[in-house]
Parts: structure tokens; sequence; C-alpha cells
């Protein structure tokens, strides 16, 4: 298992900039947040990519600016709304593409749409699909707040989409949810496809690796147990911790575990 780092750590620095500081903290593996439309473009786009391959890093999942809204624009009813949603998309997915990742991250609907798994998929598939079309997998998290934050209700969706469908395990928004990071484990970890770490203690659930309490070698041994091999990110907001070198130590830290 590759730790990595996500841009999203360094925001408000722009993107380009903040997968510089990624590239000269020694990540080989990142995840890229997208901040604005034109970073999808050229020659934005160009120039992350130039500094992805200076570097040599590799990408393996994008994060769109647009995740506050997906919740409208694909599980909110309205069908124009969502065909015009997935053709937005499809410049992640040409992003994604273009800087050799494997998936783009989706927040999707939130718990006040109420609505069963077999209604949530009739939405999900549409851009599932597209995705697909495009070479990329959809990953799934599980956000606080969304229905996907429950594990019973994302394997319910798992089992609905079929093989393809992929998640991404955030430790973190399993604090905020109350849920464990080991239900979602068991149910779903052949689905597993990305996993987003921070450390945490009562009252603070975002933090470097290796500042709070968090059993980050219980929680590798379970993954390995569950056939992931592939990357962990450390994804912070800035305010959860002061030099950026503390994101290298935090690196170093949980590869030492590994």
């Amino acid at each position: 298992m590759q730790i990595g780092i996500s841009s999203s750590c360094l925001y408000p620095l722009q993107t380009e900039e903040s997968l510089k500081t990624v590239g000269e903290l020694g990540a080989k593996t990142a995840e890229i947040f997208f901040n604005s439309y034109s970073e999808l473009k050229k020659p934005l786009l160009s120039e992350i990519k130039s500094i992805k391959d200076y570097y040599g890093i590799n990408v393996r999942s994008i994060h769109p600016f647009t995740s506050a809204y997906e919740a409208v624009l694909f599980f909110g009813g309205y069908e124009r709304r969502l065909t015009d949603g997935i053709e937005f998309y499809k410049s992640y997915f040409e992003a994604a593409n273009e800087l050799g990742a494997e998936m783009v991250v989706l927040h999707g609907g939130r718990v006040y749409l109420e609505m069963t798994p077999e209604k949530y998929a009739e939405s999900y598939v549409p851009l599932h699909e597209a995705a697909l079309r495009e070479g990329i997998h959809i990953a799934h998290e599980n956000i606080h707040n969304h229905h996907c934050g429950n594990p019973l209700f994302m394997k319910a969706l798992a089992d609905l989409i079929g093989d393809e469908f992929r998640m991404v395990l955030d430790v973190k928004q399993c604090r905020r949810c109350g849920e464990s990071a080991y239900d979602f484990i068991n149910l779903l970890g052949d689905r597993i496809y990305q996993v987003h770490i921070s450390d945490g203690f009562p009252g603070r659930d975002c933090l470097a690796p290796g500042v709070g309490e968090y059993d980050f070698e219980k929680l590798f041994s379970a993954l390995q147990g569950a056939g992931y091999d592939k990357t962990a990110i450390i994804e912070l907001y800035r305010q959860n911790f002061g030099e950026v070198e503390e994101l290298r130590t935090a690196k170093s830290y949980l590869e030492n575990l590994l």
C-alpha cells in the first residue's frame, strides 16, 4: 500500500502549486482536488500534468469542486439537470484521463432527499455508465449527512450496481457519521478503490496522522485482509496542521507502520 497526499491539504493554494508542494514533500501518489472549471482545461490542466510528470506522481483519483452540488445535480429528480450534470462531469472524466487517474470521487445524494437504494440507483446508474464509457470509475465516498455515509445503504447500492461499483473509504467521515470503518471494510472490502486517512481524538476529528489516537495498524491490517493493497491518501484541511513539513512527517509515520 502506498501513502499519498491530497492536494486539498494545501487549499486555498492554487491547485498546481498544491501539487508541486505534494511532489516536493516526496509523495509518489496523490489525489488532485480541482477547485475551478479552468483547471479542467488547457493551459492549466497541461501545467498540472507537467508537474505530475516532473515529480513522478501517480494520480489515482481526482475530486470535483462541485461535490456540494451533486445532490441536486444528480439526485434531485429533475431529469434535464441530471443530463446536464453528466455532460458537465465529462470534463472531469477527460481531465482524469489526461492525468492517468482511474476514478472521480463522488459525494452523491444527501439524506434530506429521502429515497431507497433502488430509487438512488436510478439516478446513479446514468452517471456511472457515462464514466465507464470514458474508461473512468465513479468512486462513491462515505460522506456525513449523505446516504452513502451509511454502510448498509452503500452495500445495497453496490449490490444493485454490480461488480463495477467502487467506493472511497474516508475514516474522517466515518467519525462524523458515527459509523465504523470496519463495517464498510467487511461489507464492501472488494469495492474499496481509494482510502482517505486522517487522525483524531474526541473533539478533534481531522488531524495529521500520528498526532491523534487512531489505530492505523489495525486499519491497514483490515484493508489488506480484504485484499486492498492500493493507495491511502492523507486528506486534511489546511487548519488541521501547522507547517507543511508536518505532512511529510505524517507520511513517514504511516509508511513506517506499513
